[in-house]
């Protein structure tokens, strides 16, 4: 044991292996139940991930599939693969995506716009693909007859017993498109396919989408070796959308068949479900101000069909994965309805049966179903919004929720499609993430990843320095409990001043504060002598519709508000130095820090901002109208939710902004907007903008080493005191 730990540098954190040790991500059960698989990060290269399986019965894990084998550097994706990943957020090259057929006979895994089939009898893989073009999207058909995949924006299926591939759509251009889900679907509905295979294998509901009345967007796309100009279709809050439509294929034939969606064609496709016997096909459509949710029930030989459940909302109806049909006909869903999310069962005409979960908590998402047993499985905070476990209770007989993971830190999982056992991977403030396979009664079978965190983990030499967190709650304005947490720095000193470094996010996609293993970038700046300090502001999400509706209409208000009530809490403690409070925050983060560092009488001396929004009228209709209206029906509040508008309040020099050049979700015209708007008012203020990258996919290790770096030494140069 070392008498001093090691102080972590930037270089060390983002090099290879990786700090939190070897984690298994993307984890699946196999369909039969005789395997678990996952991506791995190499040892030696942490943006390169594999595909590897553990057998159930026993065995050490092994590697499957060499994502470096498959992944040629110099192969140049297409823009609608670069835009499917950013959405998606893939961030690692190789084996980055994977999917098992029902049967659980075969792997596809698309590898750089390629794909490839994993035959689990023989052990062998073998290429599917070869062209030109990317294949996206790629899919085996529930009965493994087929593949299926868009490329060129037209949707093909090749037929697993051999032979070509097949058209079954024609014609598709970039701008009228067939089998995909448009730019909006992708990065605010959370939907990332346009079309879906019906359980027999006979027939795909299928999307085709309209972009010619969305406006173009001209932004420069900067790299390393010069700019392309980039004519992105982008809906701009207040402005045209997609038109799409829906219909069903029959495979064998490719005739087509129109899904009635209503005379309204500005509305939002929001999810497409098959009925277990393929006979009715589930459509929900959403209204274009997301306040009125239906759910139609279409008969997929003509197209025909009748809305058998809505949902409604005076602020927005939020969208899930939570509808499930089950073989009797009847089918799980979710509601706010009663001020938190719960489940429900339904008939198959739409009628209410029963209510399943009750209380002043909100279910997280419907992991999964046992129908042998009548059980819903699904996380939730329960106990406290800062732990998640998973749940079953009785869809069949009312009942209290059995808890099927131990508390004390947070679970992600994945159900498998039949039985109840599940994969899950868990961590709190002292333990790395660790995956493990599950019985249906939450009895360990095998770890798939234990990753203890003991000599020999890659973390082991930095251990004294590991920061365990305190958390706390503080009342915001209208009552409402805010939970926060706040790690120091090793050796911390009560009697010594420290300076703050506030972490935010703030906005409904993302809580902060939570029991678990915080990334080892964050010990960077806990060696370097800072408190970092969170706090969940309002409108976060896990909470209750009252909580993360307090900002409906009003971005840039409550949520500010609480961020300042937090740094007021911290300046009464006697060991903060009150005067060198600094913020920092990525994406509504980014808007967040620019907004507190203009706040009347701000409390932080200084920020920095990563690929901030700064005015909301720049960003995209579904999640901007889904929480402030459009500028034309909210503007008071586009008014007061502007960071151009109040950069006259900015301190001299307290402000590091930060954006990658090839961003096409927060459009680099965000900064621009500051950049002139600072210079024109002769305010002094610092930039940092990184070639090539997008919002989420290019902040690999490099990047992120120089991001780091440049971070730390903004923050020692405004918040450490001379000498």
């Amino acid at each position: 044991m070392p008498a001093k730990a090691e102080v972590l540098t930037p270089e060390r954190v983002f090099a290879s292996p990786d700090l939190s040790g070897p984690q298994a991500r993307g984890v699946a059960l196999s369909p039969d139940g005789s395997a678990v698989t996952y991506l791995k990060a190499k040892a030696d290269d942490v943006d390169v991930t594999d595909l590897w399986i553990a057998p159930v019965a026993g065995g050490a894990p092994h590697m499957l599939i060499d994502g470096r084998a498959l992944s040629p550097d110099n192969k140049v994706l297409s823009e609608a693969e670069k835009s499917r990943r950013e959405r998606m957020g893939l961030k690692t090259r190789g084996v980055v995506e994977y999917h098992w057929d029902d049967q659980g006979k075969a792997l596809l895994v698309p590898v750089q716009g390629d794909l490839w089939l994993y035959d689990v009898a023989s052990g062998q893989t073998r290429q599917l693909t070869r062209t030109p073009g990317d294949e996206i999207d790629g899919k085996i058909s529930p009965k493994g007859g087929f593949v299926s995949y868009v490329r060129d924006d037209n949707l093909y299926v090749m037929p697993l017993s051999g032979g070509p591939e097949r058209a079954l759509t024609t014609g598709g251009t970039e701008l009228k498109s067939w089998g995909t889900a448009e730019f909006i679907a992708q990065e605010e509905l959370h939907r990332e396919t346009g079309y879906w295979w019906a359980p027999d294998d006979s027939k795909i509901a299928l999307a085709h989408v309209d972009e010619t009345g969305v406006d173009v967007i001209d932004r420069v796309d900067i790299a390393a070796e010069g700019g392309t100009i980039v004519h992105q279709r982008y809906p701009r809050v207040g402005r045209p959308n997609a038109v799409v439509e829906l219909y069903v294929a029959d495979v064998a034939t490719g005739a087509r068949v129109k899904v009635d969606l209503g005379a309204d064609t500005d509305i939002y496709l929001a999810r497409v479900n098959w009925s277990k016997d393929g006979k009715t096909l589930y459509v929900q459509r959403l209204t274009r101000d997301q306040k009125r949710l239906d759910v139609l029930a279409v008969d997929p030989a003509t197209g025909q069909g009748h809305v058998i459940l809505t949902e409604t909302s005076p602020h927005w109806v939020a969208l899930s994965e939570d509808m499930k049909p089950l073989k009797d006909g009847t089918f799980l869903w979710s509601s706010e309805r009663d001020g938190d999310k719960h489940l429900y069962l339904y008939a198959r005409d739409g009628k209410l049966i029963r209510q399943v979960t009750h209380g002043d908590w909100p279910v997280a998402d419907l992991e999964g179903v046992d129908e042998a047993r009548h059980m819903a499985i699904f996380a939730a905070s329960k106990d406290t919004p800062i732990e998640r476990r998973l749940y079953e209770v009785s869809y069949a007989k009312p009942g209290e929720p059995k808890a099927l993971t131990p508390a004390g830190g947070w679970w992600n999982v994945s159900v498998a499609k039949q039985g109840g056992a599940f994969t899950g991977t868990y961590s709190d403030p002292k333990t790395p993430p660790r995956t493990g396979l599950y019985k249906a009664d939450g009895t360990l079978v095998r770890w798939i990843e234990e990753n203890p965190l003991n000599e020999g983990h890659p973390f082991w030499p930095y251990r004294d320095h590991l920061s365990v967190p305190e958390f706390g709650t503080i009342k915001a304005s209208d009552g409402q409990t805010l939970h926060w947490m706040m790690r120091k720095p090793a050796g911390f000193d009560a009697s010594k001043k420290y300076p703050v470094i506030v972490q935010v996010y703030g906005g409904p996609a993302s809580a902060l504060v939570s029991k678990h293993w915080s990334s080892p970038a964050d010990q960077v700046l806990l060696d370097a002598g800072y408190i970092l300090f969170a706090i969940d502001n309002r409108g976060t999400p896990n909470r209750s519709v009252a909580f993360k509706t307090a900002l409906d209409r009003k971005t840039g208000q409550p949520d500010v508000e609480d961020q300042l009530a937090g740094a007021a809490y911290l300046k009464s403690l006697p060991y903060v130095d009150g005067a060198h409070l600094g913020v920092t925050g990525y994406s509504n983060g980014g808007y967040m820090t620019l907004m507190l560092l203009t706040a009347p009488n701000t409390p932080f001396a200084a920020g920095v901002a990563g690929a901030p929004v700064t005015d909301w009228t720049l960003y995209d209709t579904a999640y901007t109208e889904r929480y402030m209206g459009t500028p034309k029906d909210n503007p008071d509040g586009y008014a007061k939710s502007s960071v151009v508008a109040r950069l006259g309040s900015l301190k001299p020099n307290s402000l590091l902004l930060v954006h990658g050049m090839a961003d096409d979700n927060v459009i680099f015209e965000n900064s621009t907007r500051v950049l002139y708007g600072l210079q024109q008012k002769a305010i002094p203020f610092e930039m940092m903008t990184y070639p090539g990258l997008r919002h989420r996919t290019g902040w690999t290790s490099k990047p992120m080493i120089h991001r780091t770096h440049a971070t730390l030494d903004f923050f020692n140069r405004k918040l450490k005191p001379a000498g």
